[in-house]
């Protein structure tokens, strides 16, 4: 049994091992309809439980595909639907019904702590679906993205984020750690990654660039990538935070400094971070990025279940 986690925590063979699985997998689907099974039906007679504490669009519908097509099923729960929400059950008893009745748990939380404790708990596998400090399953689909364009592996290709540190960047900078990328960083002052991530990184002996310009963050880029600015439970002041990341809105301009052939990716949903003319322009890739989310979760799923080829 394997949780997924966070990157950090990831053996970078496992990682790689996954892409490529997932690879295979989708080229073997182009024949397939939606809801036809993959051949051999690796998951057949698997369930997969997920509850989500927060919203989700992409997520909830892409591992609902993926476990489908490995021949499983799923069951989808919210929070407040269960006693753990509002009956005073403890993290331990509900974890261990879980483990009672499914075969992997897929948690999407606002709590670092409450991924922790179910780890702790469950005797099946853990999947982080999004929490505070790590977007895993969006990361690993984007590095399989980028790849798929590109045609190139990603350890070849200079990487640049644009726009807040969040969980989505956390994730990307421990994926630059894992493949060996060059990452650099555009955002605000008082917006840059923090310590403890920093530190990781140095601690592994790689190095991560961080520019308050977006121009020279973008400079000789292959690959742009960002994410919505103001997130759903931003608990800032919005009006400053905007205004501290006005300048740092991608548009034609600031992908005019990167390399000719660069593509844009965002994990969605959007806002107003980047221009409708890029967004929706031939260097972006985001619905290709947002469907290759259902490929790379199913190998996730064969990695957590024990059965990746």
């Amino acid at each position: 049994m394997k949780h997924f986690i966070n990157l950090k925590d990831i053996p970078s063979k496992d990682l790689r091992k996954i892409i490529t699985d997932a690879k295979k997998r989708k080229s073997s689907r182009k024949k397939l309809n939606t809801l036809e099974i993959d051949k051999g039906a690796p998951l057949k007679g698997k369930i997969l439980i997920q509850m989500f504490e927060k919203p989700s669009s992409r997520t909830r519908i892409s591992f609902y595909l993926a476990i489908k097509q490995l021949g499983g099923g799923t069951l989808t729960l919210r929070s407040n639907e269960l006693h753990l929400g509002q009956g005073g059950e403890s993290i331990s008893d509900t974890a261990k019904v879980l483990s009672t009745y499914g075969d992997g748990f897929m948690l999407r939380t606002d709590s670092d702590k409450k991924i922790e404790d179910f780890k702790k708990y469950l005797s099946i596998p853990l999947i982080n679906g999004l929490s505070p400090s790590s977007h895993p399953t969006q990361v690993l689909s984007d590095v399989f993205t980028v790849e798929e364009i590109t045609k190139k592996p990603i350890s070849k290709l200079n990487i640049c984020w644009i726009g807040d540190s969040n969980n989505v960047l956390d994730s990307l900078i421990a994926a630059s750690v894992k493949f060996s990328f060059k990452l650099s960083i555009g955002c605000p002052k008082n917006f840059e990654p923090g310590k403890e991530v920093r530190s990781w990184v140095k601690k592994n002996k790689k190095k991560i660039y961080i520019y308050n310009d977006p121009k020279k963050a973008a400079s000789g880029a292959d690959v742009i990538f960002s994410d919505k600015v103001i997130s759903l439970n931003d608990k800032v002041n919005k009006k400053k935070k905007i205004k501290a990341f006005k300048k740092f809105k991608i548009d034609a301009k600031i992908m005019s400094f990167a390399n000719k052939n660069c593509i844009f990716l965002h994990c969605l949903p959007r806002g107003n971070e980047v221009s409708e003319d890029i967004f929706l322009g031939k260097k972006s890739h985001v619905w290709v990025q947002a469907f290759n989310r259902v490929h790379v979760q199913k190998s996730i799923l064969l990695y957590c279940f024990g059965k990746l080829r």
